[in-house]
């Protein structure tokens, strides 16, 4: 079976009170008119690497742990752009407008649950699993989690999909339950289940940063090392499943929309 991959990204911001008040400074969701917060500075570093591989640049991009209006209802996989229907945005920009409109609107509460969100993004890989499209979670936190075992146990079951997981950490938190959730010492299990793979690539954004916080030193470092599994990660799961890559570019016609694949 030949077949040509479209790589499709979902982007999942934490809104939890961990991360602190966004009207005080100390918040990494600080809402700072002269420059972006922590979580805007990854978002736009590690989003501008992304979305390059995504064939049109529509992101779905969510929220989890806030409370929301108009009832104040806990959520765990909310829409930024507020639209359950169409929770798609244009580009980078898209995703950090929606980004700070949904600080001006929700609250941050909590818990710090990512099984949700793995589990969301995984209902759309269930459906496609013909190699025809791959997709890849990037979840931004402070690293607080509050679900460890419904993740663990999220994440085995996603390696059996056509899916990865990029978790970028920002803040200044251990991380200890994220290098464990990444899995490359000691493979990631759930009721004595192993995973089928190593789905999971963390990366701490503030290794990418210069001492005073404002700025992202290399790039290329960073593009290299949120990136650095995902090849491996797909190859592996066509590989398990008999899926080899198209190697001839499809009969050009003028009504072919060149832009709706992108060939891996």
């Amino acid at each position: 079976m030949f077949t040509r991959t479209q790589i499709h990204f979902t982007v999942a911001i934490d809104f939890t009170a961990s991360n602190g008040n966004p009207s005080q400074s100390t918040s990494l969701h600080y809402m700072n008119p002269y420059q972006m917060n922590a979580y805007a500075m990854a978002l736009k570093a590690v989003g501008e690497i992304i979305q390059d591989y995504d064939s049109d640049k529509m992101f779905p991009a969510l929220g989890f742990g806030a409370k929301l209006p108009p009832d104040g209802r806990v959520s765990h996989e909310f829409p930024l752009n507020g639209n359950i229907e169409n929770p798609y945005c244009n580009g980078m920009e898209g995703i950090l407008e929606a980004y700070h409109q949904s600080l001006k609107t929700v609250q941050l509460y909590g818990p710090t649950n990512f099984a949700p969100i793995v589990n969301h993004v995984a209902r759309y890989a269930a459906a496609v699993q013909d190699g025809s499209q791959y997709f890849v979670l990037l979840i931004i936190t402070d690293g607080v989690i509050s679900d460890m075992a419904q993740t663990k146990e999220a994440i085995v079951n996603a390696a059996k999909l056509p899916m990865s997981i990029i978790i970028v950490g920002v803040g200044q938190a251990e991380f200890d339950a994220m290098v464990e959730l990444d899995g490359d010492d000691i493979r990631i299990s759930s009721r004595g289940k192993l995973a089928e793979r190593d789905i999971v690539q963390f990366v701490p954004f503030r290794d990418y940063m210069d001492r005073t916080g404002n700025h992202v030193l290399s790039m290329a470092r960073l593009a290299k090392d949120v990136l650095a599994e995902i090849p491996d990660q797909l190859i592996l799961y066509m590989k398990s499943r008999g899926i080899k890559p198209c190697s001839l570019p499809p009969a050009y016609s003028p009504d072919h929309d060149h832009a709706q694949t992108t060939p891996i």
